[in-house]
């Protein structure tokens, strides 16, 4: 599998960050790419707003969703990108999409809300309740996560033990003392613990990192972005895969059970 990295600042105008997608979309079809990832909610951004994800929230049969379908049917590939749709109670979902010739072939509600380090994603954003879908790319199986989820081996690991190859991560990743470590480590460290591939993309700009990258699964960065806008490419091989996976059999060796996702009451009990 060819996979293309597309990274850029998020604006303000959900317009201009459409004619961005399809431009990345595509470029990376130019490139030869079976598969394209993009950040983290990219509709809109806006540091000095944190309400905007809400403002701008749009169903998935909305305009920005229903263009780019539009522009995936002119395209031999997948691409994977975040956004934010309309909640209940004033809120909004964090959801990962994946387009592929005019339709959704896969969704995911995000899971963990990044309430850490002074930020309260929670505030305007509803939890996902349900373990992300997995589905085919090139012939390799394709698992989702978002930015934040990366800090919680259990969803790789599931992931993972469901039949991953590639977990798939965009991100906007908050800039931070240690915090430009803490993404290569984790990132690193997921596609490690799985013998998978991990293929993160972060947003760049004034408030977050960039620095998107691929990690093969013995732990080898095989691509990676700087600090601003880019497309990078990398090859992702089945065989390195099996090779890991026959050399370091973790997910076989492992002592503990499959991870599961745990109830509301139990997600809120705290330790004594």
């Amino acid at each position: 599998m060819k996979v293309a990295l597309g990274q850029f600042s998020v604006a303000r105008e959900w317009q201009a960050n459409l004619r961005t997608c399809i431009d990345l979309m595509q470029q990376a079809q130019a490139g030869g790419a079976d598969l394209l990832v993009l950040p983290e909610a990219v509709m809109a951004q806006d540091s000095t707003d944190p309400t905007l994800s809400v403002k701008v929230a749009q169903p998935l049969d909305g305009p920005f969703v229903s263009a780019l379908l539009t522009a995936s049917r002119a395209f031999a590939m997948t691409t994977i990108l975040g956004l934010h749709v309309p909640a209940p109670a004033g809120k909004a979902s964090n959801v990962v999409i994946a387009l592929r010739d005019g339709a959704i072939v896969a969704r995911y509600h995000k899971l963990h809300l990044y309430d850490a380090f002074a930020m309260q994603e929670s505030r305007n954003i509803q939890a996902g309740d349900t373990v992300p879908p997995l589905f085919a790319v090139a012939g390799m199986t394709v698992g989702l996560m978002t930015c934040y989820d990366i800090r919680f081996p259990e969803l790789a690991g599931r992931l993972a033990l469901d039949g991953a190859d590639v977990l798939v991560l965009p991100s906007a990743w908050v800039r931070g003392p240690l915090k430009e470590r803490h993404w290569e480590v984790l990132v690193t460290a997921r596609a490690l613990d799985n013998t998978c591939y991990l293929v993160a993309v972060g947003e760049c700009g004034p408030r977050n990192i960039g620095q998107s990258l691929v990690v093969d699964p013995l732990g080898v960065a095989i691509a990676k972005a700087a600090e601003t806008p880019a497309l990078i490419f990398a090859h992702l091989d089945p065989a390195r895969v099996q090779q890991a996976r026959q050399a370091l059999p973790v997910l076989a060796n492992r002592r503990f059970a499959r991870p599961e996702l745990a109830p509301p009451a139990a997600r809120d009990l705290k330790p004594q």
